[in-house]
């Protein structure tokens, strides 16, 4: 197996083995059933660590049955802790499908590495699509492509949902993990592992070594955590919102649009983005300011705003498809959260959004929250499964990492809704891609150190602030060239350096002068 990138200790192969329960001998009852009320079923405890025992049985409570939570519950197994799983809703695999709440998902290098150490990259990958750039339409209905990167290199667009669900369903096969949906954290004492839930109107109690908070940005375990620990907690609503409309298929299962990109209209302020979906739909999301959405109260006004900023989609939904989805479906609020530290001693930790909600704009906060899993799996390896030193080793290497990204995730929002449609930005673009053709180990651009590598968030922005630095000088030499070339152009044609520049040079130096602020303007904001 591979290791998972330069930044975490290799998975060891032998140490990710799980132990499986079967249907059938269920039944049978040679293993006792898991407790409705979710008390703790009794079974025999069997190491089958390979090449790394662990020498005490100890009991991990997992609070959120999310992606992460999820992910979280089968690392934890296979390093042969006892697991129980509660998620404060009910069992998402016996729901009907509900519209309109939930962003699509992109998954990148962090993300499938942590399923690669799972097993589970190639089955989720192969329900996923190829997004190999940024399709990009303009107000009048024109396209232009933008690549992520190398021409192999690609994200990919994956159901949510169908993830969710095929996590749990991987989580509940292991012998060593028992989950309880319909739990809703009540109490919580990180110092000691205490915990209560509500259940069904009923109080469950329970007592964990250790706790793992990954119950998303409004976090339970965190809320218990700050009551009693010296932890930090910042938090903050952008000014937009956000709604999910679904673009329907062509006749015979065909998309509406290109299908193997991300799709956006980028409007300066605001955006719109449409990933695509095997059945051949699109979902897309519409990002706009919460004023925006207030402001429509009608049909006419809803179509007037469409007509004017996306009026290649209109086709596309379907004027009564559209006006219905607009109407019907929530609004949702976007939120970045920012905590330090990331754990309480060796007793508690938290992963995910619980420990660094952001922005979805660089399609990373899924990929960060399984980076998460994996490098605190690392780590207990590492240290002999002591989550003392453990926790400690991830909340140094991680913090500093979850406020990197989160800060990258508001920037990509401004690039992606406006900078894309700068010329200075794509200029840069050319340009970071020469250099990174030239000096391909030390020159590695913005998006692709974040989406196509394991390179630190912290150390990404660290080379991007080195790269501006780059670029500024190559500015400034390359200024200096042209004005010792204009100076011989000027004496070999006899002719004023003035005259010269003022004929030939405007148009070059608004271009660069369009560079330079579209530049100043991403400094500042790291």
């Amino acid at each position: 197996m591979a290791s998972p990138g330069p930044s975490g200790p290799p998975v060891s192969p032998g140490s990710l083995s799980l132990r499986l329960e079967s249907s059938d001998a269920e039944r049978r009852g040679s293993i006792p059933p898991k407790s409705p009320t979710g008390e703790r079923r009794e079974r025999k405890r069997v190491p089958v660590m390979g090449d790394h025992l662990v020498p005490n049985s100890k009991r991990v409570a997992i609070v959120g049955g999310g992606l992460v939570g999820a992910l979280e519950a089968l690392f934890m197994a296979k390093r042969g802790f006892d697991v129980d799983l509660y998620e404060m809703r009910s069992d998402m695999r016996q729901e009907d499908m509900i519209e309109g709440k939930s962003i699509n998902l992109a998954l990148s290098t962090r993300g499938r590495e942590a399923l690669r150490a799972l097993g589970l990259e190639d089955e989720v990958v192969g329900n996923g699509i190829p997004m190999y750039g940024r399709m990009i339409h303009s107000p009048q209905g024109g396209e232009y492509f933008i690549p992520y990167g190398k021409k192999d290199q690609c994200i990919y667009s994956v159901d949510r949902r169908k993830l969710n669900e095929d996590l749990l369903t991987a989580a509940e096969k292991c012998v060593n993990v028992d989950m309880h949906f319909d739990h809703k954290l009540s109490r919580c004492n990180v110092k000691t592992g205490e915990m209560t839930f509500t259940h069904h109107d009923k109080h469950v109690d329970m007592i964990a070594d250790v706790v793992v908070g990954c119950d998303g940005a409004f976090s339970a375990v965190r809320r218990c955590a700050m009551r009693s620990t010296r932890l930090d907690y910042k938090q903050k609503y952008v000014e937009h919102g956000y709604k999910e409309l679904t673009m329907p298929a062509k006749e015979g299962g065909r998309h509406a649009m290109a299908v193997n990109c991300l799709h956006i209209w980028p409007r300066n302020e605001f955006m719109m983005i449409a990933l695509p979906n095997q059945d051949g739909t699109f979902t897309c999301t519409l990002f706009w300011p919460f004023e925006f959405f207030e402001s429509i109260k009608d049909e006419s006004q809803l179509m007037e705003r469409f007509e004017q900023y996306f009026p290649d989609s209109i086709p596309l939904f379907g004027r009564d498809r559209l006006v219905e989805m607009f109407f019907t479906n929530p609004v949702g609020s976007l939120v970045s959260v920012e905590c330090r530290p990331h754990n309480v001693g060796g007793r508690c930790v938290l992963l995910g959004d619980a420990a660094h909600a952001m922005v979805p704009f660089y399609g990373q906060g899924m990929n960060c929250g399984f980076e998460d899993c994996l490098i605190l799996d690392g780590l207990l390896l590492a240290n002999n499964c002591n989550f003392d030193t453990a926790f400690k080793a991830y909340n140094e290497r991680r913090q500093p990492d979850a406020k990197a990204i989160c800060e990258l995730a508001m920037y990509n929002y401004i690039e992606m809704r406006s900078l894309v449609n700068s010329r200075g930005f794509l200029l840069r673009m050319k340009v970071d891609g020469l250099l990174n053709y030239l000096f391909p180990r030390h020159y590695v651009p913005l998006y692709s150190m974040v989406t196509f590598s394991r390179i630190p968030y912290r150390e990404v922005q660290e080379q991007r602030k080195r790269q501006d630095n780059v670029i500024t000088v190559l500015k400034v030499a390359g200024g200096v060239g042209l004005a010792g070339l204009l100076t011989v152009v000027c004496v070999y044609k006899r002719q004023s350096l003035t005259d010269f520049a003022g004929r030939y040079l405007h148009s070059a130096f608004s271009l660069v002068e369009t560079s330079r602020n579209t530049l100043a303007g991403y400094i500042s904001l790291t």
